[in-house]
């Protein structure tokens, strides 16, 4: 065996075999554990990127762990491949979607083969193929006849720069996802999921998500945001009534103005007679609708010179247009209490409405003051009911309940329980996604495509203008004939948001090739997913999707578990000079670069080693390097070993102390590895506890008897768990040291809990809490013994010289502390 690493040859070699002999491709066992390892697919961007090679050597990892576990271990790979980026690139250098995604695809694949992931290629999907969105095409129409689809007049939010509307959740800080530009509000005609109805069960069913991050599930109840309220009614001047939702009824009696959306139809009437209104609606329509920039724009508003009356003191209030309320969010009204809400404050204090204190704290030192905004005006605990008739001095409960009663009673409110999540807007105006299965007929209305029609295949030969989508120009696509009457009708020109091909391919990897069904009976065997990996940015977009289609495909009959990931491991990013890793900041390092000059295992190793997985990883190019030295190490440490001949029988009961040691450390290492590959996945201590073996099988004195089958215990041991990590040279070392098949195919070393017994432990002793001397004690020693051996420490004596010992205190296994004065 050559003593000298050389990675090219090694990984080659490997992945031939690997690749022979089928070693990844799986099938349905049912004698067998299964484990279905799970990462986010990826869009084919063309390249892989350093967080690509950290995402998915986690999972590897995880999956290569559970196979030698035993497991029936499945690990799919497919392509996000709609979307934005594509179309983006074929306007810029005229290179059809399909073709540049294609492209794409087989280097990303050719790349991802040669880090040497354990992938069933066999069950390869990509969203973009017909064979693929048909089924979601499929489903779509189901969920349309159900009423779980349904199109409407909306207010979006409107990506200037990318021409199509975006969710709620794919505004961040204001901006389109992807491409960064301030959004609009806009009133479009949207197709919309109705994932409302499942508010109440996929924020219940989050506590049944005991593998996933505390920070993943709180993000997602906060998005769904349930709240216990009152929907009340409060009347109009001239007849007629306008609806509110409100959480703090308590507060009721401090309501001095009604605000409205820009589009309620008070707002809208009131404008057709006044310009001045007409004008500051038409100025404020164009501002974002993403909740988190309204909550820091400028709030401004109009008097409509509408009045509404207190549902239980009949007093008018005025009804003002405000640029912060949204149409779309309850019935476009509030009831605005400036003495107890922030917002209303200011907008109050800014257009010189009253302001009224109805709560108080009996407290000292909280004294109101309506002109200046203290925080616990908007408190609940602690505080009382002030100048609020017969409801004064009612605690918060105690008031909601009464005031909540006094309407019910009156007519006037109902108690309710109310969501902050929206139904999902499923429909983009863009070219490159999956055409939406419906036709409109003038006669018929909205008609679902028969399943006999599907899929609808969107054309791949076009022609881009850089605006808008090509297929709402080409009558050959969108003219078409009605299913139901024959007669003349148009396709929907709209496509599917990508989010709707990833919430459901998980699935989709169970029967990938199914011609016949969208799912089988192989997607109950492997779904869930036992361990998913992907980044935490997906908490209210793709995780929040899935689980939601997971329950509608599950009352489809298409699944039978409830939820579509048991276990969620969040990565953290992969960071150059303290920033994320961007081309437009000229800090990334390209995977191949470092694959070409130190190996695929080196990469894995290093993305591994550098931090915990749920942690960002600082780039290091001394890191890289280092671990290339552990990697030449351990193959030179393996050939100096096996040139030393073939060890004899290992004989348990005839070893010296260095050897019991070394033997000792090896199956402590096997325990702490498990542990943290399967239940910690604490990755970066598992390889520090592997090097730490390594550096202790130099301890032994030689290479001959059993100094040499201590050694191969250990070097055995060493190579199998590390084979989830660096799998190439382990499969070359393996069968150099006496291993029998591939290493991959090894089941997880036995532990021997016979070598962590220790005949001796080292104690420490310590005066006055001070250490002053170390001991080896026999394990089975009492507590007399440790305690004389302990007093009779040379060390020990000097610092008790002359003083009397009051208290000896033995703490076994781990110290003795002698107090003397």
């Amino acid at each position: 065996m050559d003593e000298r690493y050389q990675p090219r040859e090694v990984e080659t070699a490997a992945q031939a075999y690997w690749e022979d002999n089928a070693s990844f491709r799986v099938q349905q066992d049912d004698k067998r554990e299964k484990f279905y390892c799970l990462s986010m697919l990826p869009y084919p961007s063309g390249k892989l990127h350093m967080g690509h090679v950290r995402n998915y050597t986690i999972g590897d990892t995880i999956a290569r762990f559970q196979r030698m576990q035993g497991k029936n271990v499945l690990q799919p790979m497919g392509w996000d491949a709609f979307g934005m980026p594509a179309e983006n690139a074929a306007i810029q250098n005229n290179i059809p979607p399909a073709a540049w995604t294609a492209d794409n695809i087989d280097e990303m694949r050719r790349q991802l083969k040669q880090l040497g992931f354990a992938l069933d290629w066999e069950r390869e999907l990509a969203t973009c193929h017909p064979e693929y969105y048909r089924w979601e095409q499929w489903f779509f129409t189901k969920l349309f006849e159900k009423g779980l689809a349904y199109k409407k007049m909306a207010e979006v939010n409107w990506d200037p720069v990318d021409q199509t509307v975006l969710a709620n959740e794919q505004v961040i800080d204001g901006c389109g996802w992807r491409s960064g530009a301030p959004v609009e509000r806009r009133e479009i005609a949207q197709w919309f999921l109705r994932i409302t109805a499942y508010a109440q069960e996929l924020l219940d069913d989050l506590d049944k998500l005991e593998g996933w991050p505390d920070q993943v599930r709180t993000m997602q109840r906060n998005w769904i945001g349930r709240s216990e309220g009152v929907n009340l009614r409060f009347g109009l001047e001239d007849g007629g009534e306008i609806e509110v939702y409100t959480t703090r009824p308590d507060t009721l009696m401090g309501a001095t103005y009604m605000a409205v959306a820009l589009q309620h139809p008070l707002a809208v009437k009131a404008a057709e007679s006044n310009p001045e209104l007409a004008a500051f609606i038409e100025q404020e329509g164009h501002h974002k609708v993403a909740e988190a920039e309204m909550a820091t724009m400028e709030k401004r508003g109009l008097d409509t010179g509408l009045k509404a009356v207190h549902p239980l003191t009949g007093d008018l209030v005025p009804i003002w247009v405000a640029n912060f309320v949204l149409m779309s969010y309850g019935s476009g009204a509030v009831m605005s209490v400036p003495g107890h809400d922030e917002r209303d404050h200011a907008f109050a204090s800014k257009y010189g409405l009253p302001i009224v204190q109805v709560i108080g704290k009996p407290d000292d030192g909280f004294e109101y003051d309506a002109c200046t905004w203290q925080d616990w005006y908007a408190d609940k605990t602690d505080v009382v009911t002030v100048n609020s008739g017969e409801f004064d001095g009612l605690d918060f409960q105690a008031a909601f309940d009464a005031i909540a009663d006094r309407l019910t009673s009156e007519g006037k409110g109902e108690r309710t329980v109310n969501f902050r999540l929206r139904d999902w807007g499923v429909s983009r105006q863009r070219y490159w996604g999956a055409p939406i299965p419906i036709i409109y007929c003038d006669d018929c209305g909205a008609v679902p495509v028969p399943e006999s029609d599907l899929p609808v295949v969107l054309p791949t030969e076009v022609e881009f203008e850089g605006i808008g989508s090509p297929i709402k120009k080409m009558p050959e696509f969108y003219q078409c004939t009605c299913p139901k009457c024959g007669g003349p009708a148009t396709r929907e020109t709209d496509t599917f948001d990508t989010f709707m091909e990833s919430s459901w391919y998980y699935a989709r990897y169970s029967c990938p090739r199914n011609d016949q069904a969208m799912l089988d009976d192989e997607a109950n065997y492997w779904t869930p997913v036992d361990q998913y990996v992907g980044g935490i940015e997906h908490a209210i977009l793709h995780l929040l999707y899935a689980r939601f289609y997971h329950k509608l495909m599950r009352d489809e009959g298409l699944v039978s578990s409830d939820e579509p990931f048991t276990r969620l491991l969040t990565q953290g990013m992969v960071l150059k000079d303290g920033a994320k890793m961007s081309k437009s900041k000229g800090n990334t390092v390209d995977p191949q670069g470092l694959i070409d000059q130190y190996g695929a295992d080196t990469s894995r190793l290093f993305s591994m080693f550098a931090a915990p997985p749920d942690q960002s990883l600082e780039w290091s190019d001394a890191g890289v390097e280092g671990a290339h030295r552990f990697l030449k190490r351990l193959w030179k440490m393996v050939a100096n070993h096996v040139a030393a001949g073939e060890p004899p029988t290992l004989e348990k009961d005839s070893l010296d102390d260095t050897q019991k040691a070394v033997r000792r450390k090896t199956h402590e290492t096997i325990a702490k590895v498990e542990d943290d590959y399967g239940r910690r996945q604490t990755f970066n201590t598992a390889i520090a506890a592997v090097m730490e073996l390594t550096n202790e099988i130099g301890s032994l004195a030689s290479r001959e008897g059993q100094d040499l089958a201590v050694e191969r215990e250990a070097l055995r041991a060493a190579v199998l768990m590390l084979q989830p990590i660096a799998p190439h040279i382990c499969h070359e070392l393996w069968p150099a040291l006496g291993g029998e098949g591939a290493a991959m195919d090894a089941l997880w070393p036995t532990l021997d809990e016979s070598a962590l017994v220790r005949d001796s432990i080292e104690m420490v002793v310590q005066v006055n809490g001070k250490v002053r001397a170390r001991m080896d004690v026999a394990a089975n020693a009492d507590k007399d013994s440790i305690e004389s051996q302990a007093m009779a420490q040379e060390n020990v004596q000097k610092f008790i010289e002359g003083n009397t010992v009051r208290k000896v205190i033995v703490v076994p296994g781990k110290l003795v502390n002698i107090v003397a004065n």
